[in-house]
């Protein structure tokens, strides 16, 4: 296990000094998240090319998705369908007392907060060292007959057993097992404070299985019952948005609560559309259309009300589509440009150019989603360099979920409201929020 150097500790480390539950609920707070790809990262890899980047990107995002159907669980674990090696942002927090400081991936896609625990029967090698629950004086396990062990599943046979455990499967054999516990959780907020939030439910993961470089584990954003966001429910009104802005190198913006508002000129705002496994979020795209040319957005894996038709998803770069949607946009898009066509390395992205970023004059796509919410989507948000004077198409066909990728997300400002069940979207230069 390798340790963080000094420098990279002095970047990320967070305040000591605290405001209360009413005070982040009065006006909100905003924490810095991190790409995997910025030197800032201690998920970093200096050595990388931007086309291994690139290569890691186009895997990530097919494996995603095909990871977001049935997962192998057993019907009495806590199910997160999200594996720990894809999610593209970091963030620091700390847990414990005293505050011992981890690096979580941020995840829309998962319902539970877990990160690996010492002492542990099977912990992988992780960038930063493991946080030892026994060292802290706040760390408290569940028992199984508690309304927070009830409230997900869990491995319990009997309300009688003193121990809650949560189990993550996936169908390639990767898994977290561990403790469900209740422990303190300090986030540090932009503005110099931390918010502390005590008798957070985590899972403290004792035997852990995942490929590839590591951080502590998984802060999910999910609609989960133990997610970061349903767990701060009360104090942040169910509201949250983040930033991602076009570079790696610079920091985006995670907030809560009042600060995650999105709202003035140019912004629009569209349902969110549940189904029956609520850890994703689901819009209702209706089409893309690309000048006068409109394709429409078949109901294609949307819940059994017709609503929701694409996941909505952080931790995925590419945007994934239906293929019959996919085939039409990339014909669309195609037309538009003049720069000389090259095979994909990996034959997984159909549209691939020579030539450099700024010289891809794509045309802009907009997506249709319902409410009327029509968000543009520049060149930024569609193409990709994929290293060695070759950009792709951002985009992707898939047989299984669609889902709107962060790499369409960027430079939009997207407020998640879950009392009022919309997702916001305003242009916004994320390098100045």
């Amino acid at each position: 296990m390798t340790t963080m150097s000094n420098s990279s500790l002095t970047i990320l480390l967070l305040c000591l000094c605290y405001v209360s539950f009413s005070e982040a609920l009065n006006g909100g707070f905003t924490v810095e998240i991190i790409h995997r790809d910025s030197p800032k990262s201690p998920l970093y890899r200096p050595t990388q090319t931007q086309f291994q980047r690139f290569s890691n990107a186009v895997r990530s995002s097919i494996h995603r998705a095909n990871r977001f159907n049935k997962t192998s669980v057993s019907p009495n674990t806590v199910e997160s369908n999200v594996t720990l090696d894809i999610g593209d942002y970091t963030m620091s927090y700390s847990v414990g007392t005293p505050e011992f400081q981890v690096f979580g991936i941020v995840d829309t896609g998962s319902d539970i907060i877990w990160l690996q625990c010492q002492p542990c029967k099977i912990c992988y090698d992780q960038t930063t060292p493991v946080f030892n629950s026994s060292n802290s004086k706040t760390y408290k396990t569940l028992p199984c007959s508690s309304s927070s062990c009830k409230s997900v599943f869990n491995t319990c046979s009997s309300p009688q057993e003193k121990t809650c455990e949560y189990s993550i499967r996936y169908e390639d054999g990767t898994h977290s097992e561990g403790d469900l516990s209740l422990e303190t959780l300090t986030l540090g907020s932009t503005n110099g404070s931390s918010v502390q939030f005590p008798a957070t439910v985590i899972g403290c993961g004792r035997n852990n299985s995942f490929s590839s470089e590591k951080s502590s584990g998984i802060v999910g954003l999910g609609s989960g019952p133990v997610s970061l966001i349903s767990q701060l429910s009360s104090s942040i009104g169910g509201r949250f948005s983040y930033c991602f802005p076009m570079i790696n190198d610079k920091p985006s913006k995670l907030s809560f609560g009042d600060a995650a508002v999105v709202s003035g000129s140019g912004t629009v705002s569209t349902p969110i559309g549940y189904h029956d496994q609520e850890t994703h979020y689901y819009l209702t795209l209706e089409a893309l259309s690309v000048g006068n040319n409109r394709i429409e957005f078949r109901n294609f894996s949307s819940g059994s009300n017709g609503e929701g038709n694409i996941i909505i998803d952080s931790g995925t770069t590419l945007t994934l589509l239906p293929g019959y949607v996919y085939t039409k946009l990339a014909s669309a898009v195609a037309k538009e440009i003049k720069l000389d066509r090259v095979e994909d390395a990996f034959n997984q992205l159909s549209l691939c150019y020579k030539g450099k970023l700024d010289e891809v004059h794509a045309p802009v796509i907009t997506a249709h989603f319902r409410g009327d919410a029509d968000v543009k989507l520049n060149v930024e948000n569609s193409f990709i360099d994929g290293g060695d004077g070759v950009v792709c198409f951002a985009f992707v066909a898939s047989e299984s979920f669609s889902i709107l990728g962060n790499m369409a997300q960027r430079n939009l400002l997207v407020g998640y409201d879950l009392q009022k069940k919309t997702v916001s979207f305003k242009p916004t230069d994320c390098t100045k929020q």
